[in-house]
């Protein structure tokens, strides 16, 4: 898993990378059909209580695919799959993904697979759900998270995007969302990472991404 991310991520220490694993309690694994890994994202699972309501929180962690394999739909639907079977281990509990991001396509991923997130170039942050982002950063990151800027600063070394996955492709330039994202993160590509949060719930998903996420369900229900 290292040998791959360091393949696309340039500055991170094994040291770093292998505590992080550590503190994961699921990796969700794309692999060939000789079993080498081509893909990963890490997430853990724990409850916080905010304003008095407790709340679930999957946090994902070191996500990258191989280039050859993006555009498959192996990978989303095996992490909107776990997700729906975490979302049924306490169904009357709101679910929410907490994520950190340094790069536009995974940024990309939230508008592919949800309705509603935030930050995004097209509506204001709800306060409630503001104060709820604020909460779970200070918990998770404590001053490494600047509730002004939104963004996550590391200060030991960590990981930025390799100089090819950090360059702007052309036919994504002109984007709304991919503009939006630098203008919120733009020294995202020295290692920068933006918060960002939306709920796990059918109602909340794209067409696609509810499937597989009552899929997940259905696997824990039955």
């Amino acid at each position: 898993m290292f040998q791959l991310y360091h393949c696309y991520y340039d500055g991170g220490e094994p040291s770093v990378f292998y505590r992080d694993l550590d503190a994961k309690d699921y990796s969700v694994v794309l692999r060939d059909a000789n079993g080498v890994v081509r893909g990963f994202s890490t997430l853990a699972v724990y409850s916080e209580v905010c304003r008095g309501k407790v709340v679930r929180v999957l946090y994902s962690g070191d996500t990258i695919i191989e280039k050859e394999y993006w555009g498959q739909n192996q990978f989303s639907k095996a992490w909107l799959e776990l997700a729906g079977y975490l979302k049924e281990e306490a169904p009357h509990i709101p679910l929410y993904w907490l994520l950190i991001v340094k790069g536009h396509r995974t940024y990309r991923y939230l508008s592919l697979f949800s309705n509603e997130y935030y930050p995004r170039h097209n509506v204001d942050t709800p306060s409630e759900i503001q104060q709820l982002m604020d909460h779970l950063a200070t918990q998770k990151f404590g001053q490494s998270y600047d509730a002004v800027s939104g963004l996550v600063q590391f200060p030991e070394p960590r990981s930025f995007l390799s100089k090819e996955l950090a360059a702007i492709p052309d036919k994504d330039s002109g984007r709304p969302d991919v503009q939006y994202f630098l203008t919120r993160n733009p020294l995202y590509y020295e290692g920068d990472e933006l918060l960002c949060l939306c709920e796990l719930k059918p109602e909340n998903l794209t067409k696609f991404a509810r499937q597989w996420f009552e899929a997940g369900c259905r696997q824990k229900a039955s």
